[in-house]
């Protein structure tokens, strides 16, 4: 144990000389792949080649540390500093939605769908200054541990487990698509065998450290999504004349693509082909939408504030100080890529539909277009398509079909850049779908082993048992979350979006009041939580079924608003109907919000 703990306190003293040598070596890698491709490697090759780099680097990180503590495998020891869980935090949360999906959904959706940007960059201001910092003093191991304890009883405990079990599983599914989708295109396999071997890859991580291992690997992991998405919007921006800082100077590519715009027509397709998409909402148009995206951004920015896999970061820094300082890192690298997605996807679309440039492929001629290799590459595996619907031989706006998702995995070769940026791209895509699908999985399997198994069904196991039945919980989890990401029953950020809208419905009132109403009780909370958990559930069942019409515009992606009213309502009427809670507990809750002092449950609770 003294060996371990003497290895573990210099692995933490020295985080910045091996993050900082890891940083090299990965650039090495990286300049070493594009003298290959100059040397004549094919493109698959080079693809494999990061793929397996970058996996076999988690691995061993993983490996090392693994562990057979409990508060190691929960809560990493309660020892990251706040910086380095600044980053794993940003790469648990810059999850497939945020590096693949985000931008695809700027390019197709247009103006609304910066609330996702706004709502989930937002909700990082909710979670410092409403959640963080007191879960932090709480000294809980999941979010169902705080509910458990600040409310009392196991049903309580129970709901927090259900709805965390339901939001964190839609969302992994979500990051299981994502990693199917990147191994699909590079490895050139089915997207069903993609999501296996995106699952297997996740475990590696996951499986033997828990949270210790996880977050190790996320630091590593944000290293190289970060890398990977800014430097094809800086290589393209610079040949496109936009400078290598594109983020203050775009501006003119989007007046252009509005003029391109209204110059093509943006109508829909002739004939609708089944999971693509054509370009039918204009780039920069807010007249009449501002409602969808400010709805869109209170849904995400609670959701935010209510997610268990990003409340359970903060659990693992030092003290309540650190805690807030890494709120303060997180935003700062998660802000380094939502800030360049909307640059993306306009530089991108730029690249398609402008003339002048030479890689647009709107205007030209069916037969040129469908002979390009970018074209027929994505073609083969069903996420693009260019068809002449019309019969005129030239390619129209509304005959050029693409699946969102595949936006930012596509840009390089659409902007003809290296294939080494291709596979950079993979790798980082990768990287982002892993180290979200981490967290989450861990959140689901902590949440079960530690707050279903051992704090209600067998409070008398001891530390082995319990990590064996997280491990094995794991497995079955992940399992069944690849099943159901290999059906595509949805998109990547539909998915998300609703796990937010889960997680907000149920969790975010009761949370919330929990910390800052001491008035609050258990009948409260229970009727809180089922209340909005079952309303939003049964209103998203009846818009996403056309059964009922949408109030107010709230579509299946932002059903959250209607969730959250109805669990505010419930919480605070049943709370006053009912009995006060006991001065202990009304103690205890003032206590959380002091900063100091020993945190409120003990180590090893």
């Amino acid at each position: 144990m003294a060996i371990q703990e003497a290895k573990s306190g210099r692995f933490i003293d020295n985080l910045g000389k091996v993050y900082a040598l890891y940083t090299l070596g990965f650039l090495v890698f990286f300049a070493f792949m594009a003298l290959l491709e100059k040397m004549g490697m094919g493109a698959q090759a080079i693809g494999i080649g990061f793929l397996m780099f970058t996996i076999a680097i988690y691995a061993v990180i993983g490996w090392l540390s693994r562990t057979a503590e409990v508060d190691a495998y929960y809560v990493a020891g309660r020892e990251v500093p706040a910086l380095y869980n600044g980053m794993a935090t940003a790469a648990d949360w810059m999850s497939g939605a945020s590096f693949v999906a985000l931008a695809g959904g700027v390019y197709f959706g247009g103006y609304p769908y910066l609330g996702y940007i706004v709502g989930w960059t937002g909700g990082y201001v909710l979670v410092n200054s409403l959640m963080a910092p007191y879960l932090r003093k709480f000294g809980c191991y999941t979010v169902p541990d705080f509910v458990g304890t600040r409310y009392g009883g196991n049903v309580a405990r129970l709901c927090a487990v259900i709805i965390l079990v339901v939001a964190s599983f839609t969302y992994v599914t979500a990051q299981i698509n994502a990693t199917g989708t990147i191994a699909a295109q590079t490895l050139g396999i089915p997207f069903e065998f993609g999501v296996w071997l995106g699952l297997i890859g996740i475990f590696i991580c996951s499986m033997l450290g828990g949270m210790r291992g996880v977050t190790w690997t996320q630091v590593a992991q944000y290293i190289v999504l970060i890398i990977a998405y800014l430097v094809p919007i800086i290589w393209m921006s610079n040949k496109q004349g936009f400078g290598i800082i594109p983020h203050f100077s775009y501006g003119e590519a989007v007046h252009r693509i509005a003029e391109l715009e209204a110059q093509y027509g943006l109508k829909p397709a002739l004939e609708a082909i089944p999971g693509v998409s054509v370009l039918v909402n204009p780039a920069n148009a807010p007249e009449g939408k501002g409602w969808a995206m400010v709805s869109l951004a209170i849904c995400m920015m609670a959701g935010t504030a209510s997610l268990p896999h990003i409340l359970m970061r903060y659990f693992t820094t030092p003290s309540v100080r650190s805690a807030r300082r890494s709120v303060g890192w997180s935003l700062l690298f998660i802000f380094l890529l939502y800030f360049s997605a909307p640059a993306l996807a306009t530089l991108t679309k730029l690249q398609l539909l402008d003339p002048n440039l030479p890689t647009s492929v709107i205007g030209k001629a069916f037969e040129e277009v469908s002979n390009l290799e970018w074209v027929k590459h994505w073609s083969s595996v069903g996420m693009l398509a260019v068809a002449d619907q019309n019969g005129d031989g030239i390619v129209q706006l509304n005959e050029f079909f693409m699946r969102p998702d595949i936006v930012v995995l596509a840009t390089p070769e659409i902007a003809g850049l290296p294939y080494v940026i291709s596979g950079l791209v993979a790798a980082g895509g990768l990287a982002a779908a892993m180290s979200t699908a981490d967290g989450l999985l861990l959140a689901i399997a902590n949440a079960l082993s530690h707050d279903l198994y051992y704090k209600m069904i067998d409070p008398k196991a001891d530390t082995r048992r319990r990590l064996i039945v997280a491990r094995v919980l794991l497995l079955f989890i992940g399992a069944a979350a690849a099943l159901v990401a290999s059906l595509k029953l949805t998109g990547i950020l539909g998915a998300v979006a609703w796990a937010f809208d889960f997680a907000c419905s149920g969790l975010f009132f009761p949370l919330v009041l929990g910390i800052w109403w001491k008035r609050a009780n258990t009948e409260g909370a229970i009727a809180g939580m089922v209340a909005g958990f079952v309303s939003g559930s049964l209103y998203l069942y009846l818009v996403f079924n056309k059964i009922m019409t949408p109030w107010f515009g709230l579509d299946d992606v932002r059903f959250g608003i209607v969730g959250m009213t109805v669990s505010l309502v419930a919480m605070v009427v049943v709370t006053l109907m009912t009995r006060a809670p006991s001065k202990e507990i009304q103690d205890m809750v003032d206590e959380v919000r002091i900063p100091s002092g020993k945190t409120i449950l003990a180590a090893g609770h």
